[in-house]
């Protein structure tokens, strides 16, 4: 093994993987650090229940994966990634066994919705319409942006509340179907910027669909790790770091952590200044995740839910509302808004023949190790009766147990920190270059760093152009 590198990335999951392509890219010698066995982060697949039943632990459907325009700049299929395409992108039940949906295009979405259908594509089509210059911008640090009217007319309706936008429609299926994807968000649906979140991923689901990778999302890190091999990039797994002096010589050092664990193996290195800003970046609450392995498909009452990728159980505006203010506050709700993926459905290599698996979670207190599976089991059963009778094995997986998992995970918080208006765009720290730290030979590349979570390396990707800039006056 080489003892000195242009670059070192320490943490191989989306984010650590894209900052050390494109560095690679750029022809410099880069070595990639992993603690873990395999590479992936939060997108690792592994057998959780039964043999032959492949769960994704982390992330299971990635709309901003096929969105990303680095993860589009680079040849992932022909290092053995697939993208399936479930019929429907989400669907969200209601109480009466009817469901609202997330269709291909904006028009049939919009016949779906009734009265509010008119309402809908006046909201999304001019988003929909420029997503491939939105995403650009809305996918990068704060800065001016490349298509000014575009983003400010996305940031008219993005800053809203979701209360407020979902306002504007009259029936209860429109309202729900925005307030389930605002809640995304980690927040309450009263908080500013939480529409952002629902239209990127409405729009996203329009421009490209909500595919799963094929195999699992363990694909999409094991098709980044081949590509960057193929650049002649080195990785190094099964090996944890715990200072920055153990590390090989190197130009730069650029970090896939949380700002928790870059004060810890770096703090020595960073101003006292820094250090303080680091030191007060707040993380979000957190989840509790249940996967399953089942004797056959989830027999929800509603036909669109079970050609669904994705289904969100929550059932009205007023009561997402109400469970995520109730989740914020500490609490643990009854009947909480639940976020379901059955991969299987789309994908035969997930189970064995006829059999199935399903993934959920649900948003609960930062640091909670509340058992939340019968609440989440009775979501389901909710709207799809029987349900809890074809479950063959669970895993599950309190706050604790996921940031045992991966570390970045801190509390639970599948999303590197709090999205809440005073983190959305300023995270770490507030600055024009948010991805360089004090040292100037060290740079953060996490979701901790515009644009935040998400499966889509933007954060790594971004990192390492900066630190071409920075550090190699590329």
């Amino acid at each position: 093994m080489r003892r000195d590198y242009d670059a070192v990335v320490v943490g191989a999951g989306p984010n650590g993987l894209s900052a050390a392509i494109v560095m690679a890219e750029a022809g410099l010698s880069v070595l990639l650090i992993e603690r873990a066995r395999v590479v992936g982060g939060s997108t690792r697949s592994e057998e959780l229940t039964l043999p032959g039943f492949i769960h994704d632990v982390g992330a299971a459907v990635v709309p901003l994966a096929i969105s990303s325009p680095f993860f589009q700049s680079i040849p992932l299929h022909e290092h053995g990634l697939t993208y399936l395409y479930p019929p429907v992108a989400l669907a969200h039940p209601f109480d009466n066994g009817t469901a609202a949906m997330l269709l291909g295009s904006v028009h049939e979405t919009s016949q779906t919705l009734g009265p509010d259908g008119h309402t809908y594509g006046k909201l999304l089509s001019p988003i929909v319409d420029h997503w491939s210059e939105l995403s650009h911008d809305l996918l990068s640090p704060f800065q001016w942006p490349r298509h000014p009217v575009d983003f400010v007319r996305f940031g008219l309706k993005g800053l809203l509340p979701a209360t407020t936008l979902a306002n504007q429609f009259k029936t209860q299926p429109a309202k729900a179907l925005l307030a389930g994807m605002a809640a995304h968000s980690f927040q309450p649906l009263t908080t500013v910027t939480t529409s952002a979140i629902a239209l990127t991923l409405m729009a996203s689901g329009h421009s490209h669909g909500w595919p799963v990778a094929e195999g699992g999302t363990q694909s999409i890190a094991n098709a980044l790790a081949s590509y960057f091999k193929s650049l002649g990039g080195h990785i190094e797994t099964d090996r944890q770091v715990d200072d920055l002096n153990e590390l090989p010589k190197a130009k730069v050092f650029l970090l896939d952590l949380t700002p928790q664990q870059v004060l810890r193996i770096a703090g020595n290195r960073l101003s006292e200044t820094y250090r303080k800003r680091l030191a007060n970046y707040r993380y979000g609450s957190g989840v509790f995740k249940v996967d399953w392995a089942l004797r056959e498909a989830i027999p929800f009452l509603d036909a669109g839910c079970r050609r669904a990728g994705t289904v969100h159980i929550g059932g009205s505006l007023e009561e997402i509302q109400k469970n995520e203010q109730l989740t914020a506050d500490g609490q643990h709700p009854e009947k909480p808004f639940v976020l379901l993926a059955q991969p299987s459905l789309f994908d035969a290599g997930r189970a064995p023949a006829e059999r199935h698996t399903a993934w959920a979670y649900c948003h609960v207190p930062h640091g909670s190790t509340i058992d939340m599976t019968d609440r989440i089991e009775q979501q389901v059963e909710r709207f799809a009766p029987g349900f809890r009778e074809i479950i063959m094995a669970r895993h599950t997986m309190n706050t604790a147990q996921f940031e045992d998992w991966n570390p970045n995970c801190v509390g639970g918080d599948i999303n590197g920190g709090n999205m809440d208006w005073k983190q959305f765009l300023t995270r770490p720290i507030t600055s024009l270059n948010p991805y360089q730290t004090s040292d100037p030979t060290l740079y953060i590349c996490s979701s901790s760093t515009p644009p935040g979570g998400g499966v889509h390396g933007m954060c790594g990707y971004n990192a390492a152009r900066a630190a071409l800039r920075g550090s190699f006056g590329r």
